[in-house]
């Protein structure tokens, strides 16, 4: 009896770390039926503007991913993960993207043409959240340079971190990877709290132009 009670607790020992070790999936759309057009349950629409949510759910090299369309419009949607990461455990945001079409002109560094193809941001709210929030934004820009930090011209609380740039890329799935505790230390000059929301999308409504992307799975995960 006594073999069966450690050999028992060694079992769930081991369960246990390997709970502790699992990612946090934010979204892999393996739920999602293809075909499913809009806003994919469980995400949230934004609170802003007039976004047509050209959104549709299709199968790209074998898997399932989200195609973000815009056509003068920004289109973002939103999840909450209040609780459910500790960004000194896992800190480091992945996920994979394509771009098939950037929004001419777009740029930013300019009030009057920030837009982006792919966005994906990262929020800790503060009240008032319009004014004090904080949101790290990892973006694929039509012109600003790979690398670059940008305090965005437009909204206050968001801060760029443009991950890739120009078309060079294009029509191809790539996987990124980002430690978010890090970038934040270096943006904000202070340790983060653990983040409440993740929110990507779409947008050529400054440079009334169009542009085509698609979002694969999104996960943190340890370093």
């Amino acid at each position: 009896m006594r073999r069966t009670r450690v050999g028992l607790v060694a079992v769930l020992g081991v369960l246990m770390a390997a709970v502790a070790a699992a990612d946090v999936v934010v979204e892999d759309w393996s739920s999602q039926p293809v075909g499913t057009k809009g806003i994919p349950p469980p995400w949230q629409k934004q609170r802003w503007g007039s976004p047509a949510y050209d959104f549709t759910i299709v199968e790209d090299g074998g898997r399932k991913v989200l195609r973000l369309r815009s056509a003068g419009d920004s289109s973002n949607i939103s999840k909450e993960i209040k609780g459910k990461v500790n960004l000194k455990e896992m800190p480091v945001l992945e996920w994979t993207w394509k771009v098939v079409a950037l929004p001419k002109g777009g740029d930013s560094r300019k009030k009057e043409t920030d837009d982006q193809a792919a966005q994906l941001y990262v929020t800790w709210p503060r009240f008032p959240e319009a004014v004090r929030s904080r949101i790290i934004g990892y973006i694929w820009d039509t012109t600003a340079p790979a690398g670059a930090v940008i305090k965005s011209q437009k909204t206050g609380t968001v801060t760029y971190v443009v991950v890739r740039s120009g078309p060079a890329e294009l029509g191809r799935w790539l996987s990124e990877r980002r430690n978010v505790r890090e970038d934040f230390k270096r943006i904000y000059g202070e340790e983060p709290d653990d983040p409440s929301v993740v929110t990507f999308g779409i947008d050529s409504d400054d440079v009334r132009g169009s542009a085509e992307s698609y979002m694969g799975p999104i996960l943190f995960r340890r370093p």
